[in-house]
């Protein structure tokens, strides 16, 4: 849990793009095997509470989270996280580098049996996201990507696949339509207008992180998110926007921070374009 004490007494240091450019393998192994946990769960017969915020949460969130948590103790035992399924102790400060984790995004989504739901795992330095995976185990793909260093997508089918390189595309020409990347789960009017200022543009329904994806590998042009959205939800998926040569903005074109001292960790709106001279 960040901020929750260690036995080193110390907070974490900055760390470098070398660093984490190391831990970047083992991490897409950690995603793989949460997502392989998250498919164990026989979604007929699993149990699903309440969260106060009125989202569900499985035994799946929780088996995944367990694995990460584990994992990241392992790895990177010097580094904070903060993880959805356990922020009620989390301060509201934030060390300058820490693991932003959604164990299961799209939670809606894995219980009324669709495949669009991930395992996301952002490292977050100095309130910008550095580094993002995004795993969709019932799809099989794994996405990852390291600002500065380009983004990948590759195969969970039996064994990790070879990574491919990844990129977003340029911005429609004059005549052509926008292909906009929209929540299957979570509409709203603002988000809607904004799509509608672009004549002709088509609407692709995705759930979960899988939205950022398809920004990032050049399938969809933007994903506008003008209603709030937790950290967790976002983190990773703006470091993979990034990495692939996108930009994520808030709605005046502005930077999105990540934990700035927010104490219900909630970003009010944003947009991640696939051309960042369109933001």
């Amino acid at each position: 849990m960040m901020g929750e004490p260690t036995n080193r007494g110390v907070s974490p240091s900055p760390i470098d793009h070398g660093a984490v450019a190391q831990l970047m393998a083992p991490l897409t192994e950690l995603v793989a095997h949460a997502g392989s946990a998250i498919l164990a769960v026989d979604r007929t017969r699993m149990r699903v509470d309440g969260k106060t915020d009125g989202s569900p949460v499985t035994e799946a969130d929780l088996a995944a989270d367990r694995i990460i948590a584990d994992g990241l103790a392992r790895l990177a035992p010097e580094i904070p996280t903060l993880s959805e399924e356990r922020i009620a102790s989390a301060p509201a400060g934030c060390p300058p580098v820490f693991f932003l984790i959604d164990p299961l995004d799209g939670t809606k989504e894995f219980v009324a049996g669709r495949d669009e739901f991930t395992v996301n795992i952002a490292l977050v330095r100095n309130g910008t996201p550095l580094l993002g995976i995004v795993g969709a185990p019932a799809l099989g793909l794994i996405w990852r990507g390291l600002v500065g260093q380009g983004a990948e997508r590759l195969s969970t089918r039996g064994r990790l696949g070879a990574a491919e390189p990844i990129r977003t595309r340029s911005f429609p020409r004059a005549g052509q339509p926008w292909v906009a990347a929209v929540s299957r789960s979570h509409g709203d009017a603002a988000t809607n207008a904004f799509i509608e200022k672009r004549p002709g543009a088509v609407r692709q329904t995705l759930g979960s992180a899988v939205k950022f994806a398809r920004v990032a590998e050049g399938a969809v042009d933007i994903y506008p998110r003008l209603g709030p959205t937790s950290e967790w939800d976002v983190a990773a998926g703006h470091a993979l926007v990034t990495a692939a040569g996108g930009k994520v903005t808030d709605p005046t074109g502005g930077d999105v921070r990540f934990g700035e001292g927010r104490s219900d960790f909630i970003i009010p709106a944003f947009i991640a374009w696939g051309d960042p001279g369109a933001a």
